[in-house]
Formats: C-alpha cells, structure tokens, sequence
C-alpha cells in the first residue's frame, strides 16, 4: 500500500509542473503583448519625431531670419546684448540651483 506522504508528494509535483507549463504559457503571451507595445510605441515615437521635424525644416527659415536680425542688434548694441546674456545667464542659473534645492529637499524627506 502506498503511503499518504508519497500521494501527496506525486499530487504536489503534478500541480507544480502543471503550474510550471501555465507560466510558461503566461510569460510567452505577455513577451507578445510586450513587443506588440513596444511596436506601436515605436511607430508612435516615429510619427512624432517625423512631424518635429517638418515643422521644424517649414520654420527654419524665419529663424534664420530672426537670428540674422538678432545678430545684427547685437552688433550694433554690444553693451545691450551683454547685460541681456547676463541675465539670461543668471536666469538659467537660479533655476538649476531651485531644482537643486528641491531636489535635495525631497531626498530629505524621503530618508526621514
């Protein structure tokens, strides 16, 4: 006569290889669904990209225009064009240093 302890050892091994084969079939339907994404996000990345860079070639003229007459101001004005590139720099400096700031208040908080 078989023991209590070797049914249920052959019962557990047939639900763990049955559980094995049912994984298995999980992982192979979300690898699926997973490039399925990754396809659809990359045609989608793809669409954006492609129409950044038609408005991008359609304003590239005017911005040239406008860097041209920005230029020759800053020609002309030499003094102007460097208090205003102060300032530009000092603006783009406080916000690094907010960001800093706020970062370093949030890791803070977080190791509390």
């Amino acid at each position: 006569m078989v023991s209590f302890s070797t049914l249920s050892d052959i019962d557990l091994e047939k639900q763990v290889a049955a559980l094995s084969r049912e994984l298995a079939a999980l992982r192979k339907a979300v690898s699926r669904r997973g490039s399925a994404y990754y396809e659809d996000g990359r045609d989608t990345a793809s669409d954006y990209y492609s129409d950044l860079a038609e408005r991008f070639s359609e304003a590239l003229p005017a911005i040239r225009r406008h860097s041209r007459v920005i230029e020759k101001t800053a020609r002309d004005h030499p003094a102007t064009a460097a208090a205003v590139g102060l300032v530009v720099v000092g603006l783009v400096a406080s916000l690094f240093l907010s960001r800093q700031q706020k970062t370093s208040r949030t890791r803070s908080r977080s190791a509390r």
